[in-house]
């Protein structure tokens, strides 16, 4: 019974993995063309950035930079409070 259900589920998950093959894009081809060219016409202007990836990064994004960049401060901060060693403790 487990055999079966572990080939079951690895059959399933494979079948998976073929239409989600088959579906996708060519590489380069994104499906939403207008927002591309958008940005790349309207980066140096709007933001003063000759590179379109900084510009989207740190102008459009600021805020969502901003976010992650608190996330994973705070997760430091949270590992670095753990693996902490207490006074008085030997090693």
């Amino acid at each position: 019974m487990r055999t079966s259900l572990g080939l079951l589920a690895f059959i399933g998950f494979t079948l998976f993995l073929l239409a989600a093959m088959i579906s996708i894009r060519p590489f380069g081809e994104p499906p939403h063309r207008e927002m591309d060219d958008w940005f790349i016409t309207h980066a140096q202007i709007e933001a003063s950035a000759n590179n379109v990836v900084t510009s989207i990064v740190f102008d459009y994004r600021g805020f969502d930079t901003l976010g992650e960049a608190t996330v994973l401060f705070t997760a430091v901060s949270g590992v670095l409070m753990v693996l902490r060693r207490k006074e008085g403790t030997k090693k």
